[in-house]
């Protein structure tokens, strides 16, 4: 039986995080309009009608340059005023269904939870992509406001809380590309943004622990979260799980050759002052 769509509107507050997604950001808040409690809608400077799109539905529409992703997330949810909320991305869609649960659990008088983790259903173009630990890949979405945070890293930051974590069953629709040259596109950008953060943090990571890391995560998204029942997307995308840890490395280890060497460059040019007549 069908799931009737929500009319009364609930104690949350919805936050999305866009930029330059005049073409996505509509259908994402349609989604959520006829039942959050609040909206908004932080930019990160963007070049095109993104602003415009987002004033059609909330007047909580807020510029801020991104300089991390969990900076800007914790940022965006200190705007909330409702007790709870749901992070979204402009590409992302609420089904019928996980509206009706986050209804339901936000409405209660006392949660025994601090937030939900949501089931997450990733599409390239028109294809699902189900295998390799794509899906229901929870991420912890729904939280009560001031109990929840991230790490303050450019990608991929962790999820800070205290309490316990419930999980619902409805999805978040995720449309990611629109291709493959898109999804690599944003492959190599994170990656990018992964070598940076080790660099910046100062790890030492060493060639053998990545190939080991490198090897572990194919097998493990291919074996164990059954890549291989979903044919060759489900290969392509167990591979690439791989691959990030040692394209990754790859960036990060150039990063720091790029360093040494302009540190012998900097000490080259300052020779020390010879002696002479005064």
């Amino acid at each position: 039986m069908p799931t009737e769509p929500l009319t009364d509107k609930v104690p949350v507050s919805v936050v999305v995080i866009a930029k330059n997604e005049e073409k996505r950001l509509a259908s994402c808040l349609d989604t959520v309009a006829p039942w959050a409690g609040e909206i908004i809608v932080v930019d990160d400077m963007s070049r095109d009608r993104t602003v415009e799109v987002a004033m059609r539905y909330t007047r909580q529409v807020f510029q801020r340059k991104m300089d991390c992703e969990g900076s800007q997330r914790n940022f965006a949810y200190g705007l909330a005023n409702q007790r709870w909320i749901l992070s979204l991305d402009a590409d992302e869609h609420v089904t019928p269904e996980l509206a009706e649960e986050i209804r339901r659990v936000t409405t209660q008088s006392v949660s025994p939870y601090t937030c939900y983790a949501i089931p997450i259903k990733t599409f390239i173009g028109s294809e699902w992509i189900r295998g390799a630990g794509y899906y229901p890949a929870q991420k912890t979405r729904l939280f009560q406001k001031g109990r929840f945070r991230y790490e303050e890293a450019g990608v991929h930051p962790r999820a800070i809380y205290e309490g316990s974590c419930g999980y619902l069953k409805g999805d978040i629709m995720h449309y990611s590309c629109q291709n493959l040259e898109q999804w690599i596109e944003k492959f190599n950008r994170e990656t990018t943004l992964e070598a940076q953060k080790w660099f910046q943090d100062g790890r030492r990571v060493g060639f053998w622990n990545i190939l080991r890391k490198t090897a572990d995560r194919f097998l493990k998204n291919y074996f164990l979260k059954k890549g291989w029942r979903t044919g060759f997307m489900g290969f392509f995308m167990s591979v690439f799980h791989g691959l990030y840890q040692l394209i990754s490395y790859a960036k990060y280890r150039e990063m720091k050759s790029t360093q040494k060497n302009t540190t012998r460059t900097a000490g080259s040019n300052h020779q020390p002052a010879r002696g002479g007549r005064q």
